[in-house]
């Protein structure tokens, strides 16, 4: 027992203390899905796509913190960062060369908040409305059997 004592000591000295849910806190730029009021995909920052809904959600939860991913480019990020200066929201551009994540932008707290739906509405709106035109394999069976 003692042999594995060490080992973790040493394995904390090289590699840092291994945080609870490190994938998760990748994924989400440093924070954890709980703490989030919404999150936007690198898609949706660099296009302005989710600037209504970041705005709408700035506007109702003033003590949180904007965070970026440091992988886009700060001209896409111009029109983001000037929100958050206008209602005077903290932002910070998170760069973190190994995790690879799809999410460019995310309004967070410091403590858990549980939000459901933490991605923009739109989107969901989108592949909702792509669903309903496939098929399953199942149906495909049964127009076959017919």
């Amino acid at each position: 027992m003692a042999k594995k004592e060490v080992e973790d000591y040493l394995t904390e000295g090289m590699y840092g203390i291994k945080l609870p849910k490190q994938g998760e806190r990748n994924y989400f730029l440093g924070t954890l899905r709980e703490r989030i009021v919404i999150a936007l995909t690198i898609g949706q920052v660099m296009s302005d796509k989710g600037l209504h809904a970041l705005e709408q959600e700035i506007q109702a939860n003033k003590g949180a913190t904007l965070l970026f991913n440091g992988k886009i480019s700060s001209r896409f990020l111009k029109e983001e960062k000037s929100l958050a200066n206008k209602y005077n929201i903290p932002f910070t551009v998170v760069t973190n060369e190994e995790a690879d994540t799809d999410i460019g932008a995310v309004l967070t707290y410091d403590y858990a908040i549980d939000k459901e739906d933490i991605f923009m509405q739109e989107e969901l709106e989108t592949v909702a409305k792509k669903e309903p035109n496939k098929t399953s394999f199942k149906d495909k069976l049964k127009k076959l059997l017919r």
